[in-house]
């Protein structure tokens, strides 16, 4: 945009009054004196789309506000900012793009449709230069994309690594300290509202994903096609992998990672994953999250805080409002837009290099060790720690710690390994980060 705005009054309207519109609509209500004075110019929320205007809401709105259609906002030519917050691609997508089309500027929290289809609705804003902003998106109220795209603009990124999941932290974080099974601490999350009643997109890491996936594509100046994202969750932790990872100085943490490589690839993947309790993301706990930064430059940063919630999330989403309201108000709209200007190949899993915890049943035999480890050194895995406990009168625990090698030696050294007639089964295999 060439001029400045030219109205007295910005006028918002926001689709979507669950969990993070009702904050988002409570703490611009709440703080509304100072907003403004931030802002150089008052604000109203002209409008709210919902599904159903008579369904009692967390926060308290007139109810001329309301309307179950969205066209009403993406459509109105008066309103200047539409926030979409009902989360999904469709029909998040198309009402975005009707308002971009409509020369709006957008505020979203929408992680998924921005990992999925995020490229084309930018390309879209950058042709109009217009905002469009989702700080939202990514770790609920912890300030993490623009502090990318702006404090740290300067750096080559080398590194990306976060709990970004606030369910699945909780599930661990109570796992680790009662060495309870995952099933009976998930029922407790559902119960007291940490996850959801279909608890998949968490429990499953796909939440984690979409967010991996978005800091990776800023961190990297490279679109991250979140299919290329290897993705996997946590169901098959268990009581025994917590103690025995707490054992070997470790504890077990779902993280989302993006590294730099030398090759000019990167890698990006969800996981479980042992980091070392000295680690400073071993420490955080519960449903707070995490991002851990390093870049040529400034080194080691670490931003912490609540992941996820009505008020977090709300707080991210009224700050790029508050920035967007600036730009308008400037007419400087669409300045900082997509950064994602390079092409860089996503490294294959199998190719990744990492230490491993292996943990596995055998039968207590003679030269079962031997055997094992035999299987190991024919892949070229070296072992680093091994423990054995007897579990029942002819079975053994048995859990490996295995120095570093490429994910493919470790697959196929566990395929030759299942087919031993000593082995019961193969429990678990986790990635382990120093």
């Amino acid at each position: 945009m060439s001029n400045k705005f030219k109205k007295d009054k910005v006028r918002i309207g926001v689709l979507g009054l669950g969990v993070v519109g009702s904050g988002t609509v409570a703490l611009l209500n709440r703080n509304r004196s100072e907003i403004e004075q931030k802002i150089g110019l008052p604000f109203e929320i002209a409008r709210i789309a919902v599904r159903d205007v008579n369904k009692k809401r967390a926060v308290e709105v007139p109810r001329n506000l309301l309307t179950s259609d969205p066209s009403e906002i993406v459509g109105d030519p008066t309103i200047d900012v539409v926030c979409e917050l009902i989360g999904g691609v469709e029909p998040a997508r198309t009402y975005v793009m009707h308002a971009l089309q409509s020369g709006k500027q957008i505020v979203t929290a929408n992680k998924e449709m921005i990992a999925k289809v995020g490229s084309g609705l930018m390309e879209e804003a950058a042709r109009r230069s217009l905002d469009l902003q989702f700080e939202g998106s990514v770790a609920g109220g912890i300030p993490i994309i623009q502090p990318m795209k702006n404090a740290l603009a300067g750096n080559s990124v080398q590194e990306v690594t976060g709990i970004i999941n606030g369910t699945t932290n909780y599930i661990l974080t109570r796992m680790t300290r009662e060495r309870a099974d995952l099933d009976a601490v998930l029922t407790e999350a559902q119960q007291l509202g940490y996850a959801e009643a279909d608890p998949t997109s968490d429990v499953d890491g796909y939440d984690a994903q979409y967010k991996i996936a978005i800091l990776a594509s800023i961190a990297f100046t490279s679109r991250v096609n979140v299919n290329d994202v290897y993705v996997e969750g946590i169901r098959t932790i268990g009581a025994a992998d917590i103690s025995y990872a707490d054992e070997l100085g470790y504890t077990i943490k779902l993280l989302g990672k993006g590294k730099r490589l030398p090759d000019g690839r990167i890698q990006v993947r969800v996981h479980p994953t042992l980091i070392p309790k000295a680690h400073p993301l071993a420490a955080t706990n519960d449903v707070y999250n995490a991002v851990h930064i390093v870049g040529d430059s400034v080194g080691d940063v670490m931003f912490y805080g609540r992941g996820a919630g009505s008020g977090p999330t709300g707080s991210a989403v009224v700050g790029d409002i508050i920035d967007v309201c600036r730009n308008l108000k400037f007419g400087s709209t669409g300045r900082v837009s997509c950064t994602c200007f390079q092409h860089r190949e996503v490294q294959p899993i199998d190719e990744v290099v990492t230490r491993h915890y292996i943990r596995m049943v055998v039968q207590d035999r003679p030269r079962v060790l031997a055997a094992i480890a035999g299987a190991f050194g024919d892949h070229n895995i070296n072992i680093e720690a091994m423990i054995q406990k007897t579990i029942h009168g002819q079975q053994t625990d048995i859990v490996w710690l295995m120095h570093e090698a490429p994910g493919k030696a470790i697959r196929d050294a566990l395929a030759v390994i299942r087919q031993q007639p000593v082995v019961v089964e193969v429990s678990n295999w986790i990635r382990v980060e120093e």
